[in-house]
């Protein structure tokens, strides 16, 4: 069911009681394709969808936050004025949030929230960076007097990762929440921070995600570690390619020749960061001539890199790209960080029906449970509803 204003309104009302305040929203992003390239200043290719987080901000004439997380039913307040911050990590984001802010300068104050979100939480859609980028746009627009670009709004929500949660993210989910457009997609260099907008209104053709509901968690898990895996081959080519500075500007000759100083581990991960940078530019190419079957075969391409050499798949979703091969979808892969989540598939229109059923059929006999299919719709990036 569709998340409203009017659901978060009432939460919003019965805890806090008195007059309503202002209504803001940022969405959950699709990435077609450049995956675990953003934090090697690649390319990516993501989307803003039509899921995404409602909040209801009302300042309250204190230094204190209050606020309400509706789906977990729990409840946090802290002061912006505490170093530490609240435990509850959900409460984190709109903490480090605030802080990060007002280290930009913003005059913020205290004030009442509640919010609520309906992009499935764990299922690589990013969830959290639509609750950054909700309380950054808020807070710019109740406390910015200068006001600060949407691009910056979404580095604050990639420090808030950083600083206050521990997840060393790149800057594509942000970037998308901030930015996004409805119909279309964006290509962002993470580099630069240069962007551009790709009409995507397919043919014959549909987005549609099957969530495996194998739920991951990044804080802790080995994403942090493949990030330093990252670095340290783009370190050791650097040293006989100086104009190297990270996996983005390397080739598969450099990683070549650099194959005896670093582990087999590290060779794979550079080995499909490498390749990825590359698939990014040949889909925006592949999409301006409608060859959606290159598209396609991307980003078949891409899951087999990232379940083999990045190796942040797990059997679930093989098991979901296998389904999807067999089945004649056009392009099918791992969405998100990975260890978990969903997997994205680019189908023939006459093909979806079919599909849906056999995947749920399939993914049930195997594992005992059904996953959520959610059909594509790009909408808009961080806004006010009213």
């Amino acid at each position: 069911m569709k998340l409203t204003i009017e659901d978060v309104r009432s939460r919003f009302i019965k805890h806090f009681g008195g007059e309503t305040g202002n209504v803001y929203s940022s969405p959950g992003r699709i990435n077609l394709i450049g995956e675990h390239t953003d934090y090697n200043n690649g390319f990516v290719f993501p989307g803003a969808v039509t899921q995404g987080i409602i909040a209801e901000v009302k300042p309250n004439g204190t230094r204190t936050v209050d606020a309400y997380s509706i789906d977990l039913k729990d409840r946090a307040q802290f002061s912006l004025d505490d170093d530490k911050g609240p435990s509850a990590t959900w409460a984190r984001y709109i903490y480090g949030v605030c802080r990060e802010m007002m280290a930009l300068g913003v005059p913020v104050e205290g004030f009442n929230t509640a919010f609520a979100g309906d992009v499935p939480l764990g299922a690589g859609m990013s969830s959290s960076a639509a609750l950054e980028s909700t309380y950054a746009f808020a807070i710019n627009d109740l406390w910015g007097e200068n006001k600060i670009d949407r691009m910056e709004l979404a580095r604050v929500g990639q420090r808030t990762e950083h600083k206050y949660v521990g997840v060393n993210c790149g800057i594509m989910d942000q970037a998308i929440s901030c930015l996004g457009k409805k119909g279309a997609l964006l290509r962002l260099d993470c580099r630069s921070g240069e962007y551009e907008y790709f009409p995507w209104n397919p043919k014959g053709y549909q987005l549609v995600l099957v969530n495996s509901c194998v739920k991951h968690e990044l804080v802790g898990s080995p994403y942090n570690e493949r990030r330093l895996q990252c670095e340290h081959v783009a370190e050791v080519i650097g040293k006989k390619h100086p104009e190297v500075k990270s996996l983005r500007d390397a080739t598969y000759e450099m990683l070549d020749e650099v194959k005896g100083e670093i582990t087999e581990t590290e060779y794979n991960r550079a080995h499909y960061v490498i390749g990825e940078v590359v698939r990014v530019l040949t889909v925006c190419d592949a999409l301006q001539k409608d060859d959606y079957e290159t598209v396609g075969q991307m980003m078949y391409e891409t899951h087999h890199g990232l379940s083999k050499e990045y190796e942040v798949s797990c059997e679930e979703l093989d098991f979901l790209n296998d389904i999807a091969k067999e089945e004649g979808v056009t392009g099918s892969r791992i969405m998100g960080g990975g260890f978990g989540g969903c997997t994205i598939n680019l189908i023939a229109d006459e093909l979806v029906p079919n599909f849906k059923k056999v995947v749920v059929e399939k993914f049930f006999a195997k594992y005992g449970k059904k996953p959520i299919i959610i059909d594509v719709v790009i909408g808009d990036g961080a806004r006010k509803l009213c």
